[in-house]
């Protein structure tokens, strides 16, 4: 187990960090005795474990079955994620039986661009985590560079450490993890907050997960300037931009969840549209669906009101073709360029 001592940046692990939730449920038995992470005690020569079950009863098939429900595409990143869960279930069988297991090491960096569910895998890695007894808590503490990084001498170490002590037991997720570094900046206090968060990473990860994340070209030169942060990364899974056809699929089921569907003339006008703003400056995946959506949600409930009369269920449940027309998307031709062209 990681020293709950000061190291030499003062970072100090609090006992009550090691054994309990941090959202106040009772206390969790984390059972890490040295190198090892397990529950229970030996099973005895001639034992047999059925491994199936174990992955049911855990948590991890219903929290894995829920990210494919509730995430379209991504094939490679759910299939990586399987085998994480697998490969810790069987590190947690081999310690049952005696054999050597030792604790991984569980630091990943999630890259690509905005959008394509990499803050939802993370908090479903740190529910499979916790319930494999890797992580005391199943929390997530997301942060970016204004969280983590001061603006003047001496005030970068309390955020960055006051960050890491609400993440503690749980799992941190650094969105645009790259922009803690600024290279170019001699003023830029950025560096100090990487190197907290290296010595953390490395003294307290039986304790805590860091996933950073962002576009791939911008992590990779991130790492190429932090070797150190390179090593201690184990897992490294790749979140592509979502096709026209899951895009769509995923504004379908965006709309049943708010209650709305699209009118039969609404669907290829609907498609159009996402085939256009795919093209277009800050594209982000699904995010720019979801706010294409509110923006068709709002012209909807503009035409009802100014058309006056009565309205039913279908009416104040349909989003029509003209809903959709009337943005900017369709205000250029489909594989437009302007940076003037950011919205949905």
């Amino acid at each position: 187990m990681a020293s709950a001592t000061n190291s030499s940046r003062g970072f100090a692990m609090p006992r009550q960090w090691l054994a309990k939730d941090r959202a106040g449920d009772d206390a969790v038995s984390v059972g890490i005795a040295a190198d090892t992470c397990t529950t229970g005690s030996l099973l005895p020569p001639g034992a047999t474990v059925e491994i199936a079950s174990m992955f049911e009863e855990l948590g991890i098939s219903r929290a894995l079955d829920e990210l494919d429900a509730t995430l379209i595409g991504l094939t490679g990143v759910k299939q990586r994620l399987r085998e994480i869960g697998a490969l810790l279930l069987v590190d947690r069988v081999r310690a049952r039986f005696g054999l050597h297991a030792p604790r991984p090491n569980l630091h990943m960096c999630f890259a690509g661009p905005p959008g394509t569910g990499k803050t939802t895998v993370a908090t479903k890695m740190a529910e499979i985590l916790h319930a494999l007894g890797y992580l005391p808590s199943s929390h997530l503490v997301t942060a970016s560079r204004e969280d983590l990084v001061g603006q003047y001498v001496g005030h970068t170490a309390p955020k960055t450490k006051e960050v890491l002590k609400k993440a503690m037991g749980g799992v941190l997720f650094i969105d645009e993890a790259y922009s803690l570094h600024r290279p170019d900046n001699e003023r830029d206090y950025g560096q100090e907050a990487v190197e907290i968060l290296l010595q953390v990473m490395e003294e307290h990860r039986d304790h805590l997960v860091v996933v950073v994340a962002g576009y791939r070209d911008r992590m990779d030169a991130f790492f190429e300037l932090n070797p150190g942060l390179r090593s201690r990364i184990a897992h490294h899974l790749d979140f592509p931009e979502f096709p026209t056809a899951d895009l769509i699929e995923i504004g379908h089921r965006m709309l049943s969840e708010q209650g709305y569907e699209l009118s039969d003339a609404a669907e290829p006008v609907f498609a159009q549209y996402v085939s256009r703003r795919r093209e277009q400056p800050h594209f982000a995946n699904a995010r720019s669906i979801r706010n294409a959506i509110d923006r068709a949600r709002m012209r909807q409930a503009a035409r009802l009101v100014a058309a006056g009369g009565l309205v039913d269920r279908s009416s104040v449940s349909l989003i029509a073709p003209e809903d959709i027309l009337a943005s900017s998307v369709f205000e250029a031709p489909p594989a437009a360029t302007a940076s003037t062209l950011t919205g949905p």
